[in-house]
């Protein structure tokens, strides 16, 4: 094989390998010596069918195997002489008039890794903002989360709904006069004043009583999920079953205890705990923020702009996506456009720490255990169906990349913690509003890409911009709030959002903070009953 070098010019890397007609050859027959014993043929004995009729019944297979398998060596010949570090996966090219029989000329191209340069990570200062959970929070988010525990009891014979009441009905949605899919459903429970519904369909509710049947004219929003209703009018013939009004239920022993737990206290003790995580989360938020900072600013070094060109294609991809649920999407695209040589930047800066990272890392013995891979591994898989995650577990095991892009997240955090550890931190006590508006007002990146980082987990990681450049198409921290939003249904009934589930158990005080689902959202054909 001859291997000539055709570019050698800062991080990139080019070469030409010829592949000789003879090498294919060699290999072919070394092939065909190891399958003939297994070949079946009529007339011929098992194994011993002759080689010249193994190389006519399976030559040309046998010859794109071989190729394949010259040109993979070959690229590993190159990687291995020439001691390169490749960035991203190499360019194998091969040139488009080969023929078999004939010496195979093959392009490859890559780049390369750059030599970073010695991490300087002494006299980092940070800086702990410690927010302190007041006895006054645990009090709101205890009444929240007893608010969304409400239960409704049955209203006296000849109740008028009104604003606050509880309102279980079948419906029957037609435009045109033609009911239309998805427009009819039974048990539907909503609460009048919620904004559940599209609007005016909760207004025309007032009023209404148990066993009555009614018809309501509406108009779906122009901006409605199911396009086909989008701006149209349509009448609900509606049959009340039933009227409920809200029971006060006071956030007492009694209220601890039909949630599992001894008292009141036990339940504040944990939504304490709760709030306690939230703020923790704030503040590493905003140290490891200011860490990259500083990394950022003592380090400068060529970065390999194939990294950074997919690194910006990921948030440019992030960004449409929000963009296209903007009121306004063209005008969003357009102010994005104004600011996409500040992305690209960002990009850059991205790819640069999640180097400077890896370095530190490998030059601190900062690794991943293989017990915290199988927790990886078995977490991740939890999200597949039970006959899919043996598929998943082998998938991973197999494929380096797929590895890398499940163990990137956690040995960021660990590289990231251990520069913690060289930190001299200060501590100062702040309002948990004044910590979230030190993260809103910084003008720095939060997740960063090393080599063998994954994309998959940047749903939680938000790109930041610049100071200086103007707002993008999606509010700041939108990224992250969605990981908490229900899911948005399909379908089409007349509901906007999906009404949230009451908690079943204490932990799950934690969800009364969590935001609902899009307004622009649909339910299920037939909504559930009211829980309570």
């Amino acid at each position: 094989m001859q291997i000539v070098e055709t570019l050698n010019e800062g991080l990139k890397r080019a070469y030409t390998l010829t592949v000789t007609a003879g090498d294919i050859d060699a290999r072919v027959e070394e092939e065909v010596k190891s399958i003939a014993p297994q070949v079946r043929m009529p007339g011929f004995r098992p194994g011993k069918v002759p080689a010249n009729l193994v190389r006519k019944m399976h030559g040309a297979a046998l010859a794109r195997e071989a190729l394949e398998k010259s040109i993979r060596d070959g690229v590993d010949k190159v990687i291995a002489d020439n001691k390169l570090r490749p960035a991203m996966q190499p360019s194998v090219e091969l040139s488009d008039d080969y023929e078999v029989g004939k010496d195979a000329e093959i392009k490859v191209a890559l780049e390369v890794l750059p030599a970073v340069p010695t991490p300087q990570i002494e006299g980092l200062k940070l800086e702990r903002l410690i927010v302190e959970v007041s006895d006054e929070q645990v009090d709101e988010a205890l009444n929240r989360f007893a608010s969304q525990s409400q239960r409704f009891e049955d209203a006296p014979e000849g109740h008028e709904a009104k604003d606050g009441d509880q309102v279980v009905m079948d419906f029957v949605g037609k435009v045109d006069g033609v009911a239309f899919e998805g427009g009819t459903g039974s048990g539907m429970a909503v609460v009048i004043g919620s904004g559940n519904l599209i609007p005016g369909f909760e207004d025309q509710l007032v009023g209404v009583k148990t066993g009555e049947e009614k018809s309501i004219e509406v108009t779906f929003p122009a901006d409605y999920q199911a396009k086909n209703l989008a701006g149209k009018a349509a009448t609900f013939d509606l049959v009340i079953t039933a009227v409920k009004l809200p029971s006060e239920k006071a956030p007492d022993d009694e209220f601890a205890k039909q949630l599992g737990l001894d008292s009141i206290d036990k339940l504040k003790e944990l939504l304490k705990g709760q709030i306690e995580q939230e703020h923790n989360g704030l503040t590493r938020t905003y140290m490891k923020r200011r860490l990259l900072d500083q990394l950022a600013a003592g380090h400068d070094f060529e970065v390999p702009p194939g990294m950074v060109e997919a690194e910006f294609n990921q948030i440019w991809a992030q960004l449409e996506h929000e963009a296209s649920h903007e009121e306004d999407p063209a005008a969003a695209l357009a102010e994005m456009e104004k600011d996409k040589d500040d992305y690209r930047a960002i990009a850059e800066r991205r790819v640069r720490l999640g180097l400077l990272l890896s370095e530190i890392g490998q030059a601190n013995g900062v690794e991943i255990t293989q017990a915290e891979m199988n927790r990886l591994i078995g977490q991740a898989a939890q999200q597949y169906s039970p006959q899919d995650r043996e598929r998943f577990v082998q998938y991973i095991q197999n494929e380096p990349m797929a590895a890398a892009q499940l163990r990137a997240p956690l040995y960021e955090d660990k590289v990231v913690d251990f520069l913690f550890s060289k930190a001299e931190i200060s501590e100062r006590a702040v309002a948990r509003e004044d910590l979230e508006a030190a993260i809103e007002s910084e003008d720095t990146d939060f997740h960063v890409h090393g080599p063998d980082c994954g994309h998959d987990h940047d749903r939680d990681h938000k790109p930041a911009k610049k100071a200086a450049a103007k707002k993008p198409a999606a509010k700041k921290g939108e990224a992250e709030d969605a990981a908490a939003e229900a899911p948005a249904e399909a379908t089409k009934a007349p509901v906007k959002k999906a009404a949230p589930k009451k908690a079943a158990a204490a932990e799950k005080a934690a969800d009364a903070d969590e935001k609902p689902a899009s307004k622009k959202a649909a339910p299920k054909k037939k909504a559930a009953k009211a829980e309570g």
